[in-house]
């Protein structure tokens, strides 16, 4: 590899460490602003709060349609690749996030590639917090689309383009249904009537908000986040740096001595008979 490829992947990997960075501040100061806000708004309107509180507790957590072969508790994860590969990645992404984006352009294809060796089953988090931050609403409009292409068996190659194609932070172009219906047709097969219909009609709204409040809920505060087997693995695992090299070797180990798995076509996994939990990943729960 040359030096210039070299500089370059060392700043990328810069930039999603400053990103993640500047997203950890930022959920800080929003956190800040949130217990300010309530602890002003149970002084002047206690009453007032009181209903506020009592209708979102009213509200049900479960979604009333969840996207064909999704897993784990409720329904909210969407698993790529085989179900029997010994190790499990699961990746918490935004679609607005910019530091996700730099994760995807440079790990995506070694993430392929280990699904398509039937080495990882990947379990994605599509949550769509940046938009409570940043005027828009490409964070749950990108988030249902690709829930639809979950519905139609492409969701991984959508997810690539998706990512390969993400507008700045601070351009909403995602909150245009267009832009994503535009997207899908890079990808065979996927551009439809009825995937057409299902991001117009924002079919999976409700299961948008249902993986967002389990986010709410977790230990996890910032996107990117990523688990080989529950242990994070970004930026860092332990002392060594992610890299696509690293995240290969760290599978191989993980798996070393167990018998790999067989994934189908494209790390496609067809739908379940029943919904499974996520293998070898509780999800946490702050404390």
């Amino acid at each position: 590899m040359s030096d210039k490829n070299q500089e370059g992947k060392r700043t990328a990997r810069e930039r999603m460490q400053e990103q993640r960075v500047a997203e950890e501040a930022a959920a800080k100061r929003r956190k800040k602003l949130i217990v300010g806000g309530a602890v002003l708004a149970v002084i002047a309107a206690a009453v007032i709060t009181g209903v506020v509180v009592q209708n979102q507790r009213s509200k049900p957590e479960t979604p009333t349609a969840a996207p064909a072969g999704t897993i784990g508790d409720k329904n909210l994860v969407i698993p790529v690749g085989a179900s029997n590969a010994p190790a499990v990645l699961t990746v918490y992404e935004d679609p607005r996030c910019p530091a996700c984006g730099i994760f995807e352009r440079e790990f995506s294809s070694t993430i392929d590639q280990l699904e398509d060796a039937g080495k990882i089953y990947t379990n994605y988090h599509l949550v769509s917090f940046i938009d409570r931050a940043v005027p828009g609403k490409g964070s749950k409009i990108g988030a249902n689309a690709l829930a639809c292409a979950q519905d139609a068996g492409h969701f991984r190659d959508f997810h690539d383009v998706v990512y390969r194609n993400q507008p700045d932070e601070t351009n909403d172009a995602f909150g245009d249904k267009a832009v994503l219906l535009s997207l899908a047709k890079q990808v065979n097969g996927l551009d439809t009537p009825e995937f057409q219909a299902c991001v117009n009609d924002r079919k999976y709204g409700g299961w948008v908000s249902s993986v967002q409040q389990d986010f709410d809920k977790s230990s996890y505060k910032s996107t990117p986040t990523v688990l080989l087997n529950g242990q994070p693995i970004y930026p860092k695992n332990g002392n060594d740096e992610i890299t696509p090299a690293n995240l290969a070797k760290w599978v191989d180990a993980a798996n070393q001595g167990k018998q790999l798995g067989t994934p189908g076509s494209h790390g496609q996994t067809p739908a379940p008979t029943s919904a499974t939990t996520e293998a070898n990943n509780p999800s946490p729960t702050a404390g």
